[in-house]
């Protein structure tokens, strides 16, 4: 297999329909938490033209939960004008299903020995991936790094105004092209955007206004530059008058690719918004991602795969795999051992020491702000299976 290649990744904004619905999901999410950080929730959400479908199961002793009323304010913060996706007026059909009398139990996870939290399960079965490399200062793949900066810069541009014929949908791709498998050059950049219907903008001048106002400003602080042979496209396909659920429709956790390494390294599939910290399709892919960053923190290895499996009923994981492709200073396997030495990768470990039942009341809307952007690599938002605190203790 050839070392020279181009890698791209795709990243969205947050007024793309997929990222409305992980937007509206983990709202719920952080409204649950924040009343009783023990809630056990999964909400999922549909969004078409003027429609949106919520399916949320839940157990727990919070009582304020007007759902649709989460989802509107979501809806409207996101920024859509009335013509496009009305927050006030736009149809909200919810399918609410309460099993607190039969699924509602709190653990108190900090009292809890040993002993106790090994029967804290796994109710889902699944297997789990995190990855880092040393691409990026925060040990993410170059190519979905810079997708989500420039995603997140043309958010602030179009939120602020600056460019007012935008709406909140667009789409970015980034190539790098890569030599002897390391990032050389960025290869091309793909900007689609969306517009008002009413806008007067011709294509030429939306090009000006990107490059100027989104792709430049991003680039000052990106090492790699462009160079002349660098490709840069605004809307190729022309003009995109209109955007959002009115022209195309979402689903929660169908940007997973988005959401963790943008294609570059392998991920569960599962969706990672709209669960609570309990759910280890969601916290087995952080701590995945703990593990992965703190080798190559370690500078144990330039990249590495952490893959866990965990089976329905059983505490511990049923595998534990790393993979560091060649680039170990040590072998993989003893690379596992001391992970093994300094990690709790049981359920009610991982969200004990992640802290991830009350982040939500303590950081306000946590788990909504991970919707967008990804939910690796974000410092931040000060994530805790960002932390490389762990690195000294695997050397």
């Amino acid at each position: 297999m050839s070392n020279n290649y181009i890698f791209t990744s795709e990243s969205v904004t947050r007024g793309h329909p997929d990222k409305i619905c992980d937007q509206v999901s983990d709202a719920i999410v952080d409204h649950f938490l924040k009343q009783d950080p023990d809630a056990r929730i999964n909400a999922e959400c549909a969004v078409s033209s003027g429609v949106m479908f919520i399916s949320t199961h839940y157990a727990t002793s919070a009582t304020a939960l007007d759902i649709t009323d989460i989802a509107r304010r979501t809806i409207r913060e996101i920024g859509y004008p009335k013509e496009i996706f009305d927050a006030n007026d736009c149809t909200i059909l919810t399918s609410i299903m309460d099993h607190s009398e039969t699924d509602y139990m709190p653990h108190d996870l900090d009292a809890m020995s040993d002993k106790e939290l090994n029967k804290v399960t796994a109710r889902q079965q699944t297997s789990v991936f995190g990855y880092a490399c040393d691409h990026t200062e925060d040990l993410m793949p170059l190519p979905i790094w810079l997708a989500h900066r420039l995603a997140h810069r043309l958010d602030v541009v179009q939120s602020l105004k600056k460019l007012p014929y935008l709406l909140p949908d667009a789409e970015i791709q980034v190539g790098f092209e890569f030599m002897n498998a390391e990032p050389s050059c960025i290869h091309s950049i793909t900007l689609v955007t969306t517009q008002h219907e009413d806008s007067d903008i011709e294509l030429d001048g939306l090009r000006e206004d990107v490059i100027k106002r989104v792709i430049d400003p991003v680039l000052k602080k990106v090492k790699i530059k462009c160079d002349e042979e660098t490709i840069i496209h605004i809307n190729p396909g022309g003009l995109r008058k209109g955007g959002g659920p009115s022209v195309h429709s979402g689903l929660t956790g169908r940007k997973t690719g988005i959401d963790t390494y943008g294609g570059f390294a392998r991920s569960s599939g599962a969706a990672l918004s709209g669960k609570d910290p309990m759910r280890i399709d969601r916290v087995g892919a952080y701590i995945a991602r703990y593990a992965a960053k703190n080798v190559v923190a370690a500078e144990l290895a330039r990249e590495c795969e952490v893959q866990l499996s965990y089976s329905i009923g059983i505490a511990e994981p049923v595998s534990l795999r790393v993979r560091t492709f060649g680039s170990g200073e040590v072998d993989d396997d003893a690379i596992a051992d001391r992970l093994r030495q300094v990690i709790d990768f049981r359920p009610g470990g991982i969200v004990r020491d992640l802290g991830l039942k009350t982040i939500s009341a303590q950081l306000g809307g946590f788990y909504r702000k991970l919707s967008v952007y990804g939910h690796m690599g974000r410092r931040e938002l000060e994530v805790p299976w960002e932390n490389t605190t762990l690195a000294s203790k695997l050397k």
